[in-house]
């Protein structure tokens, strides 16, 4: 009885150590069935493309008149630097690991196979909402340049009035995903010219409304005084100011500085599509130096982009008198210039088209990456003649089409904030972990722990000291996560400097850099990559804090909902996954041709 507990217990921790396999990035006999036809300036269009949408339209719009004010400039400058810590870290890894996946695949070969499954299921998770909900803005666009003849006979004739569900079916949305998935199921680089004509279209209109902003523009909008706010007609031209409505004490800083830091946390989900470029490492030409740049160019110009409507938008029209769903043709009619905001509805199109080709881009590649290393089911990972995972292409598609078609997207979209921040988390831990992994080239004696062996190490990676960063890694995420809570729940007794609350934030970060000074202590490991991601380890830390404070701003019910999500995610892997794993069967066929060569060692030395 006892001998058979044992041997329960022992296959309960050979199936717990399982869950950690990892895949090697090149693994033996397995060669790449996709098409490498893309540029780097491809990736740029597609990057672009992915981030820059819609919010360039209202979000500044939106930010300035509620948050931040003129400031709303600065607001889109920090998130843009905070979006740039996380690209970086994808740069990294686009370098290192230039395979199909993106954040996935990083984590399969970095901290193991559930933690890569986590991984998957969140992004296919965001990517196939935030398709449903561009489609839906797609829709709503184009529905009010017919003054809204869809939404209104959709109301009339197939109106669903039940709890979640959509107010109609948007048929419109849903055929929009359906064609966009036949063109990205037709080729990749047709797909990529017909987004790289839509983004041109784009640009070209931001151009214009910058530059006609900075014409028409008042430099006195940025210094408004808050004897001019009270002052203010209720009625400026067809804009209708609400008295109850808190407009700040003017200036450049109305709502303060917080204000701006506020505006900045909601600026940061403008630039959130940039990881689509990571999930091309098997379609690209030269991917180590492509992927990098990509990432960081696309990132640049989006920041850019975002920077000088906001600066316009705020010079040619006081901030208080912004409209917040649709801010540029207000403004342009505020200055005289009417006729510009067909102009506007244009790149509006045009911006929404390239957002939702480049959130459909990479959801196939995801569920084509899992299904290849058996994680989810075998017909997913099939490709065309063309070398396209047209079967994953489709199955996206028509998940996304059904959403549009039956679910309110507005209690659904903070879910997919969840599965982009985790998934942005997660790469900046693994960099951590990869550049200060054991150098396998390196012979060196076990080691015991020591407090001396933290502030120095030896000079070499050793695999005390990956390990005695590993620990560290999980106090800092646990320190980060107390941090986030505690801040979210303070801010305002830290902002009227309460001992009690000052104390707690303060251990808090001195704790938090205690950790980085250790880590930062430890050796580096000396494998190159075309890019590297610098300023280590605090870089990927700070994106760490900040991708988990934003989680934390979410409520309780898109938590739920998550946790439903990840729950059916954890019957799919451990019904199926775990014992399809391609990656499984590999180590097993390796021990099996180890017993073999064992076997027939001992058989000649037996002879001998």
């Amino acid at each position: 009885m006892e001998a058979a507990s044992r041997e329960t217990f022992a296959k309960v921790l050979r199936f717990i150590g399982s869950l950690s396999r990892k895949r090697p990035i090149e693994p033996e006999g397995e060669e790449s069935a996709l098409c490498r036809c893309l540029s780097a300036l491809d990736l740029v269009a597609l990057g672009v493309g992915g981030s820059l949408g819609a919010g360039a339209y209202v979000l500044s719009g939106e930010v300035a008149r509620e948050v931040a004010g003129p400031s709303v400039i600065v607001s889109f400058l920090v998130a843009a630097v905070a979006a740039i810590f996380a690209g970086l870290c994808y740069a990294e890894f686009g370098a290192r690991v230039p395979k199909t996946g993106s954040a996935y695949l990083y984590s399969y070969v970095t901290v193991g196979e559930l933690c890569a499954f986590v991984t998957g299921w969140n992004l296919l998770l965001s990517y196939i909402i935030r398709a449903s909900s561009i489609a839906k803005a797609w829709s709503g666009t184009f529905d009010d340049l017919i003054h809204n003849v869809m939404a209104a006979t959709l109301r009339k004739s197939t109106a669903m009035d039940s709890p979640g569900l959509a107010l109609y079916p948007d048929f419109f949305a849903a055929a929009l995903i359906m064609l966009l998935a036949g063109i990205l199921a037709y080729g990749m680089k047709e797909s990529a010219g017909l987004n790289s004509i839509f983004t041109a279209v784009n640009i070209l209109v931001l151009l214009f409304i910058i530059i006609a902003g900075f014409i028409k523009g008042d430099i006195n909008n940025w210094h408004i005084s808050e004897d001019a706010i009270l002052n203010a007609t209720l009625h400026a031209g067809n804009v209708t100011l609400n008295e109850t409505t808190d407009y700040g004490v003017g200036g450049f800083f109305p709502f303060g500085f917080d204000g701006t830091l506020a505006g900045a946390a909601t600026c940061f989900y403008a630039f959130v599509g940039f990881d689509c470029i990571a999930t091309t490492g098997e379609e690209v030409r030269n991917p180590q130096r492509a992927i990098p740049l990509g990432i960081v160019v696309s990132l640049l110009i989006c920041l850019l982009a975002y920077f000088g409507v906001s600066a316009a938008l705020t010079l040619m029209m006081p901030y208080y008198l912004l409209d917040a769903h649709s801010p540029l043709p207000v403004a342009f009619e505020y200055v005289g210039w009417e006729p510009a905001k067909y102009a506007v509805s244009l790149g509006s199109l045009c911006a929404l088209s390239t957002s939702l080709l480049g959130v459909m881009f990479p959801t196939p590649r995801v569920l084509f990456a899992m299904a290849r290393d058996g994680l989810l089911f075998q017909p997913l990972g099939k490709v065309s003649s063309r070398q396209i995972p047209v079967t994953a292409t489709l199955s996206s598609g028509a998940a996304a089409a059904f959403m549009v078609l039956l679910f309110d997207l507005k209690a659904l979209v903070d879910m997919s904030s969840i599965g982009t921040m985790f998934a942005y988390t997660l790469v900046a831990v693994c960099i951590l972990i990869l550049r200060y992994k054991e150098d396998s080239s390196f012979v060196h004696r076990s080691e015991p722990f020591t407090l001396m062996g933290l502030l120095r190490p030896p000079s070499r990676p050793t695999h005390r000291t990956s390990k005695n960063v590993n620990i560290v890694i999980v106090i800092i995420l646990f320190v980060v996560i107390v941090l986030s809570v505690v801040l979210s729940e303070t801010v305002d007794s830290l902002w009227r400097r309460e001992p009690r609350t000052l104390l707690l934030v303060s251990v808090l970060a001195l704790t938090l850099v205690l950790a980085l000074v250790i880590i930062w202590r430890q050796p580096q490991n000396t494998t190159k990559a075309a890019f590297m991601v610098p300023l280590l380890p605090v870089l990927p830390v700070v994106s760490i804090f900040i991708n988990v404070y934003l989680m934390v701003q979410l409520g309780g019910e898109t938590w739920i909902s998550y946790a439903v999500w990840m729950a059916v995610g954890l019957v799919v892997y451990f019904g199926y996954g775990v014992h399809h794993s391609v990656q499984r069967r590999r180590l097993r066929e390796a021990r099996s041709q180890m017993n073999i060569d064992n076997l027939n060692r001992n058989a000649v030395d037996s002879a001998g």
